[in-house]
């Protein structure tokens, strides 16, 4: 199974692309778009492009989104979400179902904490993706994003459904009966 994780910019978008694999996942691609143009409706024209050229050059079946969370101002958000707009647009036309994630779920699948660093985040990724060099931090979100759905979709494969504990202590584990 080959995935596309996103994490959503108002100027840099980051991207990454992994196959999750019997033996685990491998590393197929990771960047990041760079919006630039003289209007916002040029830059999220471009954005909605070159990520259905990713989609169409990698072939993933599925999407894993980082869910936005934090704005430093209202413009922001705004422009925040209209990239995020685009972002689903460009998804749905190329046929893949979107799955989001928070944060703190991303972070929890990678590196066991909920609250971990950026800087620990790019040295798991890196360490379970057997990269040469850590990832920027936009392209190093989407392939924890990324290796957050392939862990989910692991779960809900072997019938293991993640449960929240309270207070964001991590997750447990139920098993389905039968099992």
């Amino acid at each position: 199974m080959r995935i596309l994780g996103i994490d959503p910019g108002s100027s840099v978008t980051g991207f990454g692309v992994i196959e999750r694999q019997s033996g685990g996942v491998v590393h197929v691609a990771h960047g990041t778009l760079r919006l630039r143009g003289d209007s916002l409706a040029a830059r999220l024209g471009l954005l909605h492009r070159d990520l259905r050229e990713i989609v169409a050059s990698h072939g993933p079946v599925v999407a894993a989104v980082e869910q936005v969370f934090v704005a430093a101002s209202p413009r922001s958000a705004l422009v925040l979400g209209q990239a995020r707009g685009a972002i689903l647009a460009a998804l749905s036309e190329s046929g893949l179902p979107v799955c989001e994630y928070a944060a703190t779920e991303t972070k929890q699948a990678v590196t066991g904490s909920g609250r971990a660093s950026k800087l620990q985040v790019q040295k798991m990724v890196q360490r379970l993706l057997r990269l040469e060099r850590r990832p920027a931090s936009d392209a190093c979100d989407a392939l924890a994003a990324a290796l957050c759905h392939a862990q989910s979709f692991r779960l809900r494969e072997s019938g293991r459904v993640p449960r929240r504990r309270a207070r964001g202590r991590g997750m447990r584990f139920a098993v389905k009966p039968g099992s």
